[in-house]
């Protein structure tokens, strides 16, 4: 997977542990803060680094791959991404304020959870490439290429800035309502885009 050389910056790398009391709630579907647009960030700083790290604590505490602040009630345009979260070594992402450009014109079938929707399991369709523009932590611009679970992984967490939820994506009705119903989650919560 493409990954800038450049983004090894540790500025907001934080230990890979589970804390009994992590720093953010992460909310859950039925909340109605997961359907509220985010804003962009117009000044990246400490308090936006700090933001990451609490974010970066509370995903790593859950077990995630990935979380926008949105999940976490904060209405900015901020993803953190870490997909090894095993190696302390690799340093997560910080996407600030992303934006696709291009998505390539294959198509991926792949199963999706969610830290807001704990439990719950579900084959999503997504196109397998995009071109994404962002700025980094330290609120350099960057652009990188991504494919595979990156660009499933940031697809994802770019959909809750917008309000959406993977679950709003699955089109296998009999899936959907059995994985919601194992879980107590209800139907009704789900915002269908066809």
């Amino acid at each position: 997977m493409a990954r800038n050389a450049e983004h090894n910056s540790r500025t907001v790398q934080v230990p890979k542990e589970a804390l009994d009391q992590p720093p953010l709630e992460i909310r859950t579907l039925g909340d109605q803060v997961l359907r509220q647009s985010a804003r962009r960030i117009s000044k990246v700083d400490e308090a936006v680094r700090d933001l990451a790290r609490d974010m970066l604590r509370s995903m790593y505490s859950s077990s995630g791959i990935g979380l926008a602040a949105p999940q976490v009630g904060v209405h900015k345009q901020l993803l953190v991404i870490d997909l090894d979260p095993e190696n302390p070594a690799t340093p997560p992402m910080v996407l600030i304020n992303p934006e696709i450009r291009s998505f390539g014109s294959g198509i991926d079938t792949y199963e999706e959870g969610c830290l807001s929707i704990p439990g719950v399991y579900l084959n999503v369709v997504r196109p397998a490439v995009v071109d994404v523009s962002y700025r980094d932590e330290l609120g350099r611009p960057q652009r990188i290429k991504a494919d595979g679970l990156l660009s499933r992984c940031i697809q994802h967490e770019m959909d809750h800035l917008n309000g959406v939820l993977f679950v709003d994506r699955v089109s296998d009705e009999l899936s959907l309502n059995e994985g919601l119903s194992q879980k107590g989650y209800k139907r009704s919560d789900v915002h269908s885009i066809r």
